[in-house]
């Protein structure tokens, strides 16, 4: 890696250096094209580093999809650990809300979950091989995950069991006595759990972003740290401004998670991208108490993971501005719940706050900006970002290449929004 740019022209440059920016950095390269990859900090940093971990083969529903309407109410109150909102926000961004809940109904959800399924799978086959050509394999764990629930919401499980059975995604559910058999050292807490058998996670997820990262640059990639600060039509191309110089390519593509409307504004496009902040904290693992999966706890609204440091303990959805200060109300109060569940020691570090780019039908944004040649946008992943990162570089990297995409695209197009 190289603080300023050793290169200043290329066929591709990818602005963002997360998941989504690493994987169509890596898939350009693969086809042969030059690619410069550029960010203001080393790869995997940002919220590609502090998610769970989970390749998730079963994350096909939205978030809005019509059980929200039920959940609503309780969500109003703003105490809820699933959501805490910002009234000012809210109110700023009410056109946003307001297309956000109408995605959540039935009509809406299928053809979502369809795309979205098409994109997980072609990721996860990614994933897997990527993983072991990055020299990365020992961190990934075929173990499953565990969404559980502490009262009896049998009726809950085998409805979400048979949605997954329609898109062929195969799950267990269990009783207390088998996640007991599963998971035998945290405490019987739960009376139903429904394990996502083909759902793999990883040891550390920036770690594999950064292993994806020097996979790229093996291939005769460049990756360039410095700040980025416009972009512009320039001939038949684009100049990229960064803070220690400029750079030209035939191709752009916008990877910046939740900084990329930013960076578009001032070409005209006013993207309508929200922010599902997520927070965590990790604590240190009790040796003869380990765990042997991630836990989706349904009735708490938090994730608990082991990774390389510990007990990673990920909170839910807040709903504010992408910079707003931290409030650790919502993953202090999940922590101690989780207690309650596995024991685990004194906290690891700092605790990690994240921005989850997120568009009104919590759909990525994936293909060309519908009025400036050469310009690619590949964000809004939204929760499922570390997931789902591979397939939508792969996707750019094909399109620019001229080649289609290995799964279908159509519902993710830019310009349903610009």
């Amino acid at each position: 890696m190289t603080d300023a740019a050793t290169s200043n022209k290329a066929d591709v440059i990818v602005l963002g250096a997360g998941i989504v920016g690493v994987s169509a950095a890596y898939a350009a390269r693969q086809r042969g094209l030059s690619v410069i990859l550029v960010d203001r900090r080393e790869p995997g940093s940002e919220t590609s580093y502090g998610n769970a971990g989970i390749l998730s083969s079963g994350s096909i529903s939205p978030l809005n999809n019509p059980s929200l309407w039920k959940a609503l109410p309780k969500y109003l109150t703003n105490r809820h650990p699933a959501l805490r909102w910002d009234p000012v926000w809210a109110i700023r961004n009410i056109d946003w809300v307001v297309r956000f809940l109408a995605n959540a109904t039935p009509s809406r959800t299928r053809p979502r979950a369809t795309a979205l399924h098409g994109l997980i799978g072609a990721s996860l086959k990614l994933h897997r091989e990527w993983i072991v050509k990055a020299d990365a394999a020992q961190r990934i764990r075929e173990t499953g995950w565990l969404k559980a629930w502490r009262g009896d919401a049998v009726a809950a499980a085998k409805a979400e069991q048979a949605l997954l059975a329609e898109y062929g995604i195969a799950s267990q559910l269990l009783d207390r006595q088998a996640i007991s058999a599963l998971e035998p050292n945290i405490l019987p807490v739960y009376q139903v759990g429904l394990l996502h058998t083909q759902t793999a996670s990883v040891d550390s997820p920036g770690a594999v972003v950064k292993a994806y990262a020097r996979m790229f640059a093996g291939s005769g990639g460049e990756v360039s740290q410095s700040d980025i600060k416009a972009i512009a039509p320039e001939g038949d191309g684009w100049r990229v401004v960064l803070a220690d110089g400029v750079m030209s390519a035939r191709h752009i593509v916008v990877a910046l998670g939740p900084w990329s409307a930013d960076l578009l504004r001032p070409l005209g496009y006013r993207v309508p991208l929200a922010f599902e902040r997520g927070y965590h904290r990790e604590f240190r693992p009790n040796p003869v108490r380990s765990l042997q999966r991630p836990i989706h706890d349904a009735d708490g609204s938090f994730l608990m993971t082991p990774m390389e440091q510990g007990i990673r303990v990920t909170s839910g959805v807040e709903l504010t501005a992408r910079d707003a200060p931290s409030s650790l109300v919502q993953i202090d109060a999940v922590a101690e719940v989780a207690r309650g569940v596995l024991q685990f020691g004194e906290t690891v570090g700092e605790p990690w706050r994240g921005s989850r780019p997120t568009l009104p039908d919590s759909l990525p944004m994936i293909g060309p900006a519908p009025r400036h040649s050469g310009l690619w946008l590949a964000f809004g992943n939204q929760h499922i970002g570390f997931t789902t990162g591979p397939a939508t570089g792969a996707a750019i990297a094909a399109m620019i290449a001229g080649a289609e995409p290995s799964f279908d695209v159509a519902a993710f197009s830019p310009s349903r929004y610009l």
